[in-house]
């Protein structure tokens, strides 16, 4: 198939600001066209149909689909849905009997502060300095009016009243937006409720194991997983796992990998096979720019042998007594790439006292201000160092050391931890 050749925009020899000149009057469809005299450079102009399409473009922006019906709903309905979410938890029954201007200036302080309690603690700051200066600027505008007498008009033609009038507007735009935000905010958690419903946080104790979880998602939810099955009288099935991605889309594949995970463990599937299962499933129904990493392991819990298939997961580590952290490596590409993959299992012993710590690219990935990796060495030796620690505070060691490393910077990804313990019977 032939295609149009794209105009070239490569810059032509000369000096920089020539080169930048006639660079920017090739793609500015506003500049003028060029006057009757001599040029100090050489410049190009858009046609007057080029700019004419360019000043409609525009107008329709800002035209286009604006109706009364739509200022009629916005000052009538938006408006007043606004005040009542933000008002919804504030309680005034018992300022009904006071007069107006007592009831009133009340109300507000307590509108007020119902804005501000839902706010971290510096947007709080900023909210609160915001608001008590545009009070205090209509307070001042107000009294300039009286001042001038209240049908003069110079206060009216002042600067600061026209820049006055744009904050109003300002933050009433910026109330409509914060309620759109706190709806969502609401929702998130509702979602992360509901996530952290469908984790086996609580620890496993029974059968000769023991298994200690965490997690901490980088936003509201987060797109990691992990999961303890029983499949069998003495038998677990164990999986920790990573959604690429984070936040609400992430959570979505995430769900949608624990419910195919589970229906296929139901099923009776099992090892290599299952893992080919669920990666022609994911492939079918995750979009085509996400992929999902898994290490998915059977445990018996009678002798110790776990078999295991790494899908493009981090090497867990494994503190055997006695000798130094070693890794188990990938056994196949991640999950929902393509459907020819193949998936090998490997398979160990777990004597009473080793371990088997699992955990996602949240914790080895998370970086400093300085963009420098904790990294799996620091991992593995810092997991040496402890390994004699409870799994529980092993676990929740490994986060506090990661977010003491991470300092000031925000972990940009989500954090998961599984310490898997043979302790014998």
């Amino acid at each position: 198939m032939s295609r149009t050749p794209l105009p070239d925009l490569s810059p032509p020899a000369g000096s920089s600001r020539e080169r930048f000149e006639n660079l920017a009057a090739r793609i500015d469809l506003s500049r003028e066209p060029p006057r009757a005299g001599p040029r100090t450079g050489p410049r190009s102009a858009a046609g007057p149909a080029l700019r004419e399409e360019y000043w409609r473009s525009l107008r329709e922006l800002f035209t286009r689909d604006v109706t009364h019906a739509d200022l009629s709903r916005l000052l009538q309905h938006e408006l007043r849905e606004t005040f009542q979410f933000l008002t919804r938890e504030v309680d005034t029954s018992d300022l009904s009997g006071l007069p107006a201007w007592r009831r009133h200036p009340r109300s507000l302080v307590r509108f007020f502060l119902a804005i501000a309690h839902r706010l971290s603690p510096w947007r709080r700051v900023l909210f609160a300095a915001s608001i008590i200066s545009l009070g205090l600027a209509w307070l001042v505008f107000a009294l300039s009016l009286l001042a001038d007498g209240p049908f003069s008009p110079a206060p009216l033609f002042r600067g600061h009243s026209w820049l006055l009038v744009a904050a109003t507007l300002f933050a009433l735009l910026l109330v409509l937006e914060l309620r759109d935000k706190l709806s969502l905010k609401g929702d998130l958690e509702i979602a992360r409720q509901i996530q952290f419903g469908l984790l086996p946080f609580e620890p496993w104790d029974k059968e000769g194991v023991r298994i200690a979880t965490a997690m901490r998602p980088a936003n509201t939810v987060g797109g990691d997983y992990f999961d303890v099955i029983e499949i069998g009288p003495g038998k677990l099935a164990l999986a920790v796992g990573d959604v690429a991605g984070k936040g609400m889309p992430a959570a979505l594949l995430m769900a949608l990998l624990q419910g195919s995970l589970r229906t296929l463990v139901s099923a009776g599937f099992r090892s290599e096979e299952l893992m080919t299962k669920l990666n022609a499933h994911l492939c079918a129904n995750i979009p085509s720019n996400r992929l999902i990493t898994l290490v998915y392991s059977e445990l018996d819990t009678e002798t110790g042998q776990l078999r295991y298939v790494n899908a493009g997961h981090n090497p867990p580590f494994l503190l055997a007594a006695g000798h130094p952290p070693a890794r188990l490596a990938a056994t196949a590409i991640a999950l929902g790439i393509t459907t020819d993959a193949e998936f090998q299992s490997m398979a160990l012993e777990l004597d009473p006292g080793d371990r088997l710590v699992l955990y996602t690219d949240g914790i080895t990935e998370a970086e400093d201000a300085s963009d420098r990796e904790y990294g799996d060495a620091r991992l593995g030796a810092w997991l040496q160092a402890n390994r004699e620690q409870p799994g529980r505070a092993l676990i929740d060691g490994v986060i506090a050391e990661v977010l003491e490393h991470c300092g000031n910077a925000h972990p940009r990804d989500d954090m998961t931890l599984m310490c898997l313990e043979r302790v014998g019977r």
